[in-house]
């Protein structure tokens, strides 16, 4: 069976709220792009596990819907795809409640029913949807 690996790493400096990180991917997309509190609950500049974790579920998403209509004979024009992820707390911290995504798509040839068959396929078996433990909703339009 084969198997992939993919590498990320984070270095935070200071308290919590105080404090200051950077994250870096191993493919080198994400080096030093800085993370902190104000970024992850309130406006402040930089990024967030939490919004890496939205865009990698539209990414994932998209691609395995690329697969879905490709092997079904309808491959796609475009498939744009956002994430909005919720997070709530819960006792003394925090967790990914839920995640809808939305989905405009062109999809020359294919029917609704089809579209939305492997649209809900695509939601459901993406490697991110997999691991994550959040209710995950799709509003899937098909565009002429």
């Amino acid at each position: 069976m084969a198997s992939i690996r993919r590498e990320g790493s984070a270095t935070w400096h200071g308290a919590g709220k105080d404090g200051a990180g950077t994250l870096t991917t191993g493919s080198g997309t994400l080096r030093g792009t800085p993370y902190s509190f104000h970024a992850r609950f309130e406006d402040g500049a930089g990024t967030n596990p939490e919004e890496l974790i939205a865009a990698a579920h539209a990414g994932c998403f998209s691609m395995a819907l690329a697969f879905q209509l490709s092997g079904a004979g309808h491959p796609p024009q475009e498939l744009a795809t956002s994430a909005r992820l919720t997070m709530e707390q819960e006792g003394g911290g925090w967790r990914i409640a839920r995640i809808v995504l939305t989905l405009r798509a062109r999809v020359p040839g294919i029917d609704r029913a089809k579209f939305d068959e492997l649209a809900q396929a695509a939601k459901a078996n993406c490697p991110v949807s997999k691991v994550l433990n959040a209710d995950i909703s799709l509003d899937a339009t098909l565009e002429g």
